[in-house]
């Protein structure tokens, strides 16, 4: 087979962003998708990505920077973030983002209204359907409008070395058995983490392994076991993002935005248990750890209103996820509660409402906040949604060796690479999976197509 310029393997938010970094640099690409359909994580996802000084953010009248977006990000970390990357990222995602809308016409909108935890401004972009698979099938029509080579049902199982040991291209699994090879100059790794391999997550992340996993099933850690192969480093292996919200047992994501806006969470024993505006990731660890390792969403009709601009709500609704009730006594009894722990946790509420101070976990509330009958409430369990550790790289997302020397000819991105999480669960700021996708594998595709002609054409200069 002829020799491309850029082999991207992973058809997610991470390749397809990688594809069309590179095509749009004049490179050849041929993306390897193990999938009969590319989705991946990303269409599992909200699909929500944060940036920070865009066009439409500037548009929507929201004072931000790039600086404050990074340290919002460090907070959240624990200052564990890796500062180059997270640097590199954050002024990446949003020359991302405008290209996205005024080369590709991908119609970006901010969330506002509601700020995720750990955001000190609106920076969440979505599409209009908001779905990470709207938001995928939007970036695949951009790549076909680039002539990309997709191929799909080609499961890639080992990297080939040429021999001085650097890759050369990869073999991969057809659906009938055979066997096929593809040779690239440049190698891009968008083949997400880990959170699918059992063995690994009992390796790294031992605190989920028996967790529900609520990630894409090809998830199986592909880059870690080819990085291994190659004495590649890894870093931040213990990262990922949980979620506690996801309804149970129907299996449907439940908008952090329910929280955020004033919503509670409440054990059977009808007691709240943590200060859940910390975050949806280190809440999975919150919910099961409690009795049945589930809880209950506790809602108002304003927050119920506001939520039935996700998708995932109104699905949860059709699947009878979502229970009313007239008063806070029907609600109790409903399900199943004691009514009069549960009132007195709205009664605490209520008071450090008034007195504009912290309740007993520290969580502070607005008086609008303050929740009235009609009762909405939802069932949820903690999930694994992805890991965000994976192999060092360098500010060209090229792959490190464990001693530090860079592989010039291997990039790696998304859940392939370490994230800016630090290197814990809490460290997880909403939206870091797609932020690190996103712009991750944009500059991944950039620098593999930029370094291929400097390799065959000195003198050309990349678009």
């Amino acid at each position: 087979m002829t020799e491309l310029a850029v082999l991207v393997i992973g058809g997610g938010a991470c390749g397809v962003m990688a594809a069309l970094a590179a095509r749009a640099n004049g490179a050849e690409v041929l993306v390897l998708e193990r999938d009969s359909v590319a989705r991946g994580s990303t269409a599992l996802s909200s699909g929500f990505v944060p940036a920070a000084c865009t066009r439409v953010q500037r548009e929507a009248g929201i004072d931000d920077s790039i600086e404050l977006f990074a340290a919002d990000i460090q907070a959240k970390a624990n200052g564990q973030a890796d500062p180059l990357l997270t640097g590199l990222l954050t002024r990446e995602i949003a020359n991302v983002i405008d290209w996205l809308g005024e080369a590709h016409q991908i119609p970006f909108e901010v969330l506002e209204g509601f700020l995720y935890p750990g955001h000190s401004r609106a920076r969440m972009h979505a599409v209009p359907e908001r779905t990470g698979e709207a938001l995928l099938d939007r970036l695949w029509r951009a790549a076909d409008r680039l002539d990309v080579t997709l191929m799909t049902n080609a499961r890639v199982t080992r990297l080939l070395l040429d021999d001085a040991g650097l890759p050369k291209g990869a073999e991969f699994l057809r659906p009938d058995g055979s066997i096929e090879r593809a040779f690239a100059a440049n190698i891009v790794l968008a083949c997400n983490g880990f959170g699918g391999n059992s063995e690994m997550m009992e390796e790294f992340i031992p605190e989920m392994a028996q967790a529900l996993y609520f990630g894409h099933a090809g998830n199986q850690g592909d880059a870690i076991r080819w990085g291994r192969e190659l004495d590649l480093q890894l870093a931040d292996t213990a990262a990922y993002q949980g979620h506690g919200s996801v309804a149970h047992p129907h299996g449907i994501l439940i908008s952090w935005a329910i929280i955020m806006s004033g919503g509670i969470q409440l054990n059977n024993a009808a007691r709240r248990f943590w200060n859940e505006s910390e975050g949806y990731s280190e809440a999975a660890l919150a919910v099961l750890a409690q009795d049945g390792g589930v809880a209950w969403n506790l809602y108002d009709e304003r927050i119920h209103q506001a939520a039935l601009q996700f998708p995932d709500y109104l699905r949860a609704m059709d699947a009878g996820a979502i229970k009313n009730a007239t008063s806070l006594h029907e609600l109790a009894e409903l399900l199943k509660l004691d009514i009069v722990l549960l009132e007195a946790e709205l009664e605490e509420i209520a008071a450090v409402t008034a007195s504009d101070t912290v309740d007993r976990f520290g969580r502070r509330f607005e008086s609008e906040q303050i929740m009235k009958a009609p009762f909405y409430a939802v069932r949820v369990t903690g999930a694994l949604f992805h890991t965000q550790g994976g192999l060092a790289v360098d500010q060209a997302m090229r792959v490190k060796r464990r001693s530090g020397e860079v592989i010039a000819n291997l990039f790696a991105a998304g859940g392939a690479a370490r994230g800016v999480s630090g290197n814990t669960v809490s460290g997880y700021l909403s939206g870091n999976g797609l932020l690190a996708a996103m712009a991750g594998g944009f500059v991944a595709g950039r620098e593999a197509a930029t370094r291929h002609f400097r390799a065959t054409a000195p003198d050309r200069r990349s678009t």
